[in-house]
């Protein structure tokens, strides 16, 4: 397939997001990569979010990109993120959160090319790195998480990719599964873990910092969420049969202060 007809759908999961949803379309709009689907899902906000969704239509259409979107009542962002994926057409699937942008015009361009090279072996997904800043300073990062890193041993100590940089092969959903949405606060790491982890899919890391991530989200909310966290991690692993303990898993805390002390911290 040529880069030119190779076709990324992104999904968005908004709900009363009228704060931050105009950066992330405009950062979709300022995408140098033209053939992109972007399917927004939202679950019914009433604080005007769909109104800037559709005031973004003609934008997206002088770019030639497609903007579809969807609002009812859903049971919260992943199965949102769920209903999205399921309506993509695109060859390779990504999700932008909408309280996050692109860090560059030409992210989406590099993950078409790296699908798309010819001397390149097939791959299932790519991802690479994300930072995050504070709200009222965009400008400003407060903390970069890189993936260069990760391995897929390290999964069994709670480690993942950065999430919001992983783009996958539609296909790859469709023979194993979406999102578990009875995980509230961990499923990504559970899909990711049944993914990468249980079925070995062939993936690929892009050293680019994909997106902005605003901070403040529900997995980076103190003490109580690592908690969540940690159950849900356990319950994962349980689930995909996959061995894991205690040990392994605080070691991810350790390796986290040593990275603090290097000023090194993801």
């Amino acid at each position: 397939m040529t880069m030119k007809s190779f076709k990324i759908s992104l999904v968005t999961a908004t709900w009363n997001s009228a704060a931050t949803i105009e950066d992330t379309l405009r950062s979709v709009v300022r995408q140098t990569y033209g053939n992109v689907e972007h399917i927004v899902v939202d679950g019914g906000s009433s604080d005007g979010t769909m109104d800037i969704v559709r005031k973004y239509a003609d934008k997206y259409r002088s770019r030639g990109l497609e903007l579809k979107w969807v609002s009812e009542p859903d049971n919260g962002i992943y199965d949102a993120m769920n209903k999205g994926i399921a309506l993509a057409s695109g060859e390779v699937v990504g999700l932008l959160n909408s309280d996050d942008f692109f860090t560059s015009p030409t992210v989406l361009e590099r993950v078409a090319a790296e699908f798309t090279a010819p001397e390149s072996a097939r791959i299932d997904a790519v991802y690479g790195d994300i930072h995050y800043v504070k709200p009222g300073r965009l400008d400003k990062c407060v903390r970069y998480y890189s993936s260069k890193g990760f391995s897929r041993e390290k999964m069994r100590m709670g480690f993942m990719p950065a999430h919001p940089s992983f783009y996958c092969c539609r296909e790859i959903y469709n023979q194993y599964g979406l999102f578990d949405i009875s995980f509230k606060i961990a499923a990504d790491f559970e899909q990711l873990l049944r993914l990468i982890y249980l079925h070995k899919i062939k993936t690929r890391y892009i050293p680019i910092d994909f997106v902005t991530m605003r901070t403040g989200g529900a997995s980076s909310s103190g003490f109580s969420s690592h908690r969540r966290i940690y159950a849900e991690h356990r319950r994962a692993y349980k689930k995909n049969r996959v061995n894991s303990n205690f040990m392994l898993e605080s070691l991810r805390y350790l390796y986290k202060i040593v990275e603090v002390c290097k000023g090194n911290f993801s």
